[in-house]
């Protein structure tokens, strides 16, 4: 597997999240009825990968932290504003996503992309795996070069095109669950998708196989 494939391989919505939508719509509405109480499951569901989500935008674990509660301040806050349109996890990583963009133009910290989460839980392992050549001897040092290398080359990348990588590496969305959260459109991710390959691509060219 190579940086070109990886980026371009298609994730679709499967049947369980659709059924997980379902319930979370349920849920939704019960908070929008008055019952405050039954916000706190979608806390703790999507809690975890909110914050995942934003520390590889920020790099910065307070931050992350801070800004993943803020999330979940404004969505409770507006939930009355959710009408089931889209899924209830792609309306919170969008303003997830909005928060952290203004929170980085606002105090114009230097952006960096981790692989932390992969490498901790291994949830996109493939993705790490394509990138190291077949005759690395030592995995973790290889790990640790590409981060760098990874880093370096998304600094250079806009917030944008940093998001739809991390969405879809990271966190596995779809390309049609990615564009409800970024407001645009599928073929506006696979365009920036397509982007964020050739540019991460030549720094990277030494991890390739």
């Amino acid at each position: 597997m190579d940086v070109a494939k990886s980026l371009s391989k298609t994730i679709t919505v499967t049947p369980e999240r659709q059924k997980e939508a379902s319930a979370d719509w349920i849920a939704v509405q019960k908070v929008q009825a008055g019952d405050v109480a039954a916000f706190d499951p979608l806390i703790l569901k999507y809690r975890e990968r909110v914050y995942s989500v934003i520390y590889n935008l920020t790099s910065n674990r307070e931050d992350a932290s801070d800004l993943t509660q803020d999330t979940f301040i404004k969505a409770f806050k507006s939930i009355t504003r959710f009408q089931g349109k889209s899924s209830f996890f792609t309306w919170l990583y969008r303003i997830a996503v909005n928060s952290t963009l203004s929170h980085l133009k606002k105090n114009r910290f230097r952006h960096f992309f981790s692989f932390e989460k992969i490498t901790e839980e291994d949830k996109s392992g493939a993705f790490v795996e394509g990138l190291i050549a077949n005759n690395t001897s030592d995995k973790s040092t290889l790990v640790n070069e590409l981060q760098e290398k990874l880093n370096e080359a998304l600094q250079k990348l806009s917030f944008n095109h940093r998001t739809v990588v991390t969405l879809f590496e990271i966190d596995q969305l779809s390309h049609k669950e990615i564009a409800e959260v970024l407001g645009c459109s599928e073929g506006t991710v696979r365009s920036r998708l397509h982007y964020a390959k050739q540019e991460l691509q030549a720094p990277l060219q030494d991890y390739l196989k």
